[in-house]
């Protein structure tokens, strides 16, 4: 049985939600989809590559 993902918006989103969000838990991968189309594609990356990413943008911030 999948588990059904849950997924959390920016919390730099604005009132008028227009950002990403993020699917949680994914265990090797994370998916993001734009907060406004929630039924649009979405990306598949390795979870390594998000760490990666947000340690290249936010090096002096926990990667959670």
């Amino acid at each position: 049985m999948a588990s059904r993902l849950r997924w959390r918006k920016s919390s730099y989103s604005g009132e008028n939600g227009s950002c990403v969000e993020i699917a949680q838990p994914t265990p090797n991968h994370i998916k993001i989809r734009d907060s406004k189309q929630t039924h649009g594609p979405q990306l598949n990356i390795k979870a390594s590559a998000w760490t990666n990413f947000l340690t290249t943008i936010r090096p002096d911030q926990p990667n959670t």
